[in-house]
């Protein structure tokens, strides 16, 4: 039974973690051509992106609150109830998002309390205004992906983020860079932003097609309060675990933009490869939370451990994998982004500490999923907030200003953080379904 149930996970999670790698790998490009346009584009744009992810956690949280509703409906045969809970999650999506956009455009402002450079700010303030437009749309799709998901229906999720990815790709080099044929001028991040924007809205458009086909051309049911309050009530704690992991992410860029262009853009190429590998144990983490939710939502608690226990098996192999990758080609991976000999210098040692912590951050992701198909959302805002603020924040101070490490010593605050956090999670998990 366990090496079916294992086939099980793996049909489910290896579409979901190429649909994360998707979505990560658009940043990655972006990254990788700004890094070539310029150091305060690249470096804005870092800041920016996680001002922007800093700022949407909560609304983001809100929307994942369906993680735990409805796979459970599905599990326990109830599909009109998970069509009426999508239908609360795209109205919840409008609200947030439209509150959340405001905050957003405002958040660049905080740069000003800081030492970081002028034209950095600039990047990072143009960048973030073009991507507050997307915000609506992001929150859109992760309802409709959730119920997607749920429905083990991933076809749709890989079509969205390879078109994604193509048209994306084009639109960055047209413009980043320009095209002097037509009399389009360079538009750096602006032009990244806009870019971003096109293809969030493009995802969807195909969501919306295809939930219509998967349940025909009949109208969503009309959500009750109730259904809103049931996803607000998983997905609060689940917003406040994004800020808290989002959050410590953001200061440390903050930090690492006061300590300089180099060490800030040695920071952001390092957390985008970071964030490409931590996108295969998302997907896993989102493929055990919907397998743990059918499991309980079938009512068999002892088969929701043992789908949380192969997913967090399958994680552990595969970052396994990527920290070897991280030790043996820091170079090669850091020239993807940068050809500046002081970037690359500065990129590998916090690569090599990266290599230590994969294991630990694949285990939280994967350990949070399985939470969530269990519905106890409140241990991952818990874990988060003792791992990297109790301890994590405390050794990254103290070794980056402190003992004078810089930019490393932020890194091996994130490592013992995100370490601390998955060991509470985990053991949570485990208590629960004991």
């Amino acid at each position: 039974m366990k090496r079916s149930e294992t086939r099980a996970q793996l049909a489910l999670a290896i579409p979901l973690s190429l649909q994360q790698i998707g979505v990560q790998l658009m940043g990655s490009v972006d990254a990788a051509l700004l890094g070539h346009y310029s150091d305060s584009a690249l470096a804005g744009a870092g800041i920016g992106n996680n001002l922007l992810f800093a700022i949407t956690a909560v609304a983001m949280g809100i929307v994942l609150g369906l993680d735990s509703v409805v796979p459970r409906a599905i599990g326990a045969g109830r599909i009109d109830d998970a069509r009426r809970s999508l239908a609360a999650g795209i109205r919840l999506a409008l609200v947030v998002g439209c509150v959340t956009t405001l905050l957003v455009v405002a958040s660049p402002f905080l740069l000003h309390l800081t030492n970081t450079p002028a034209d950095v700010v600039a990047d990072a303030k143009l960048y973030v205004f073009v991507r507050a437009i997307g915000v609506v749309p992001l929150l859109l799709a992760m309802a409709m992906r959730t119920y997607l998901s749920a429905r083990s229906t991933t076809r749709p999720l890989i079509v969205a983020v390879v078109a994604g990815n193509i048209v994306n790709a084009l639109l960055d080099l047209a413009l980043i860079f320009g095209v002097d044929a037509i009399g389009l001028p360079p538009l750096g991040v602006a032009g990244a932003g806009i870019a971003t924007v096109i293809v969030q809205v493009v995802i969807v458009a195909v969501y919306v097609v295809s939930i219509r086909s998967l349940d025909g051309t009949a109208r969503l049911p009309v959500p009750t309060r109730a259904d809103a309050k049931e996803i607000v009530r998983y997905g609060a704690p689940v917003g406040g675990q994004l800020l808290a992991e989002i959050g410590i992410f953001g200061l440390a860029t903050v930090l690492a933009a006061h300590l300089g262009k180099v060490p800030a853009a040695a920071h952001s190429i390092a957390l985008n490869l970071s964030s490409f590998t931590f996108s295969f144990a998302m997907g896993i983490g989102s493929a055990t939370s919907v397998r743990v939710g059918h499991a309980i939502g079938a009512g068999d608690r002892g088969l929701a451990r043992q789908r949380g226990i192969i997913g967090l098996q399958l994680g552990l192999g595969a970052m396994a994998t990527f920290a070897s990758i991280f030790v043996i080609a820091p170079e090669v991976l850091t020239r993807i982004f940068s050809d500046d000999a002081s970037v690359i210098a500065a990129t590998v040692p916090l690569l090599q500490i990266a290599a230590l912590f994969q294991l630990s951050d694949g285990t939280q992701a994967i350990g949070a999923g399985a939470l969530r198909g269990l519905g106890e959302t409140r241990a991952t805002l818990v874990g988060n907030v003792i791992g990297h603020y109790g301890i994590g924040l405390g050794i990254s101070l103290a070794l980056a200003f402190g003992v004078g490490m810089g930019a490393p010593g932020l890194w091996w605050g994130l490592s013992a953080g995100l370490t601390a956090t998955a060991l509470y999670l985990v053991l949570r998990f485990l208590r629960v379904t004991r």
